[in-house]
C-alpha cells in the first residue's frame, strides 16, 4: 500500500479519514450550532411567555372594561284608560294594537242625558244669577232707605220733644192765668155785696153797682174761659208726648235698619253663593258631557277590552294605551358588577327576537334590590342564612332616535352590555 492510499486521499468508493484538527474544529462548529440553538429556544420561550402574559393581560382588562346581563326586559309605563262618567258606549273608534295620537277619540258614551243635564244647569245658572242681581240692587237702595229715615226719625223725635216742652209751657201759662182769672173772680164777686150794700144806702151810685156786677160777671166769665184754656193745654200736651212716644216707636225701628241692611246684604252674599254653585254645577255638567269622549292620554298602541253597546260605570278600565316612542331596559346587575358602573356610561342592548343592537346609556341605578319591592322582603336575621348575590335593577334608556320604528315592546328579553369607561 501507498503512503496515498494511506492518507485516504486515493481509492475509489473509500470513506474518508479525519484527521484530529479536522476533528476538534467539527466538535468546536457542533458545540456552538448546539447552543446557539439553545439560546434560540430560550429566547422563543421568553417572547412567547411575555405575549402570553400580555394578551392575558389585555384580555383581562377588556373584560373589566364592561359588563353584562341576559336577565333584562324593555320596560314602559302602561296607561289605562278609564270611563269617568257611566253610561252606554255607542262607538269604539279602535281596533286591538292600532296606534293612537294622544287626544284621539277612542271611545264614545251616550251624550244625550249630558246634555239635558246641561241645559239644566244653565236654566239653574239663570235663575240664581237673576235673584243676585235683584238683591245686590236692594242693598244699596236699602242703604239709602236706612240712613235717611234714621235722619228723619231722629228730626221727628227731637221735634215731638221740643212739642212736649212747648205745650208744657203753654199749660203752665194757661195754669197762671186761670189762678189768676179765679183770684180776680173771688175779688169780684167778694166787692158786689158791698156795692150792693152801700146802693141800697145811698153811699155810692147806681152806676158804680151796675159796673161791679158787670166785674163780677166778667170775671165769672173769665175763669171759665181760663180754666177751657188750661183743659186744651193739657190736651196738647197729652198729643205732644203722644208724638213724642209715636217718634221714639219711629226712630227705634229705624235704628233696625242697619241690622236691615246687614241681613240684605247677607240674603245678596246667599244669592251670589248660590249663583257660584249653579256655575260650578254647570261647569260639572260640561266637564261630564265631555267625559262622554274618552280620549288617548299618550301617543301609543291600544290594547281594548269594551265594546259597542256595553254599559260601563265610572272608573271602570276600558283600554290600556302602551307608549312605544317611550320605553327603556331594566336589566338586573348582580350587586358584584356594579363596582365601577355609573350614570352615563354607554351601552348597546342585543333584543333576543331580532338580534338587532341599541344603542343607549346607563340612566339610573335602583334603590334598592328587586326582592325589597316585592310583598314578602326576604328575612335574612336565620340561623340557617346562606348569602345570595342579589341583583339591583339598572335602568337603560335608549339614545335619540334608536327605536324610531316602535320595534321594542314592553316585556322583550334583552342582553344590555354596559362600558365602564
Amino acid at each position: 500500500m501507498t503512503e496515498k492510499d494511506q492518507s485516504g486521499m486515493t481509492g475509489k468508493g473509500a470513506a474518508p479519514v479525519s484527521t484530529p484538527l479536522q476533528d476538534s474544529e467539527s466538535a468546536r462548529l457542533q458545540a456552538r450550532r448546539y447552543f446557539g440553538s439553545k439560546k434560540r429556544r430560550s429566547t422563543l420561550v421568553i417572547f412567547g411567555g411575555l405575549l402570553v402574559l400580555i394578551g392575558g393581560l389585555l384580555f383581562w382588562l377588556y373584560l373589566r372594561s364592561f359588563e353584562s346581563t341576559d336577565d333584562a326586559q324593555v320596560d314602559a309605563h302602561l296607561y289605562p284608560v278609564s270611563a269617568r262618567i257611566s253610561g252606554h258606549v255607542i262607538k269604539v273608534n279602535v281596533g286591538d294594537n292600532d296606534y293612537v295620537q294622544k287626544g284621539a277619540v277612542l271611545v264614545e258614551i251616550d251624550p244625550r242625558d249630558y246634555e239635558v243635564a246641561v241645559q239644566q244647569a244653565e236654566a239653574n245658572l239663570a235663575s240664581a244669577e237673576a235673584t243676585a242681581q235683584s238683591l245686590n240692587i236692594n242693598v244699596p237702595i236699602t242703604a239709602v232707605s236706612t240712613e235717611s229715615q234714621l235722619k228723619i226719625t231722629a228730626s221727628d223725635v227731637e221735634n215731638a220733644r221740643a212739642g212736649v216742652v212747648a205745650a208744657e209751657k203753654q199749660l203752665t201759662a194757661a195754669h197762671a192765668q186761670l189762678e189768676q182769672a179765679e183770684a180776680n173772680d173771688v175779688k169780684a164777686q167778694a166787692d158786689l155785696p158791698r156795692y150792693q150794700a152801700l146802693v141800697e144806702k145811698q153811699d155810692v151810685s147806681q152806676q158804680a153797682y151796675d159796673q161791679a156786677l158787670a166785674t163780677a160777671k166778667a170775671s165769672t166769665a173769665a175763669v171759665a174761659a181760663a180754666q177751657a184754656n188750661e183743659a186744651a193745654a193739657q190736651q196738647a200736651v197729652q198729643q205732644a208726648k203722644s208724638r213724642l212716644t209715636q217718634s221714639e216707636a219711629g226712630h227705634r225701628y229705624a235704628e233696625t235698619g242697619p241690622q236691615q241692611l246687614s241681613s240684605t246684604r247677607a240674603r245678596a252674599r246667599a244669592a251670589l253663593a248660590d249663583m257660584e254653585q249653579k256655575r260650578a254645577a254647570l261647569e260639572q255638567a260640561r266637564l261630564n258631557l265631555e267625559y262622554t269622549k274618552i280620549v288617548a292620554p299618550v301617543n301609543g298602541s291600544v290594547t281594548k277590552t269594551v265594546v259597542v253597546g256595553l254599559n260601563v260605570q265610572a272608573g271602570q278600565q276600558l283600554l290600556t294605551v302602551v307608549p312605544l316612542d317611550d320605553v327603556w331596559i331594566t336589566a338586573n346587575f348582580k350587586e358584584t358588577q356594579l363596582k365601577r358602573m355609573r350614570p352615563g356610561q354607554k351601552a348597546e342592548i342585543e333584543v333576543d327576537a331580532s338580534g338587532r343592537t341599541f344603542k343607549g346609556h346607563v340612566d339610573s341605578i335602583a334603590g334598592a334590590t328587586g326582592p325589597s319591592f316585592s310583598l314578602f322582603p326576604p328575612e335574612n336575621a336565620t340561623g340557617n342564612y346562606v348569602k345570595i348575590v342579589q341583583r339591583i335593577p339598572v335602568k337603560i334608556v335608549l339614545e335619540p332616535g334608536e327605536n324610531r320604528d316602535r320595534q321594542l315592546r314592553p316585556g322583550m328579553n334583552v342582553v344590555p352590555t354596559v362600558y365602564l369607561k
